[in-house]
């Protein structure tokens, strides 16, 4: 009980220096900052994992820091956060470096997204559903 405050405590004071540019700079800061953003999304906490989802994602070093990024992304969008559903079905419609495009499976999370409300997933299954009878 008091590890998982303590987390939270430390997550919330990190999501706020996180907008403090010259903070986020510092080699010790930012390092500081993952580990708080890791434990959260460790815990299960989907909010966590969508936001470290998106930093590891498209801000991430290397092949390895995408690939987690991804994974945490799609636990939180099957968790039904609407933000990370989106995210998810534009990469899986894209494709990764271990994985080929599956419009399949983006159809199946812009709808995760459609249905929490997220104003961009209803317009991308039109788009996909139109290109599909055009061809």
């Amino acid at each position: 009980m008091f590890l998982q405050l303590k987390a939270r405590a430390g997550y919330w004071l990190a999501r706020r220096l996180f907008h403090w540019p010259w903070f986020v700079r510092q080699p010790r800061g930012w390092r500081w900052l993952e580990g708080q953003f890791a434990r959260m999304a460790n815990l299960g906490d989907v909010g966590a994992q969508s936001f470290y989802g998106h930093i590891l994602t498209f801000r991430g070093v290397g092949l390895g820091a995408r690939e987690e990024g991804v994974r945490l992304l799609r636990l939180a969008a099957l968790a039904g956060d609407g933000k990370a559903a989106y995210q998810v079905g534009v990469i899986s419609l894209a494709g990764t470096a271990s994985k080929a495009p599956d419009p399949v499976e983006a159809v199946r999370f812009w709808e995760i997204a459609a249905k929490a409300g997220h104003p961009l997933a209803a317009i991308k299954l039109q788009e996909l559903a139109s290109r599909e009878t055009d061809l």
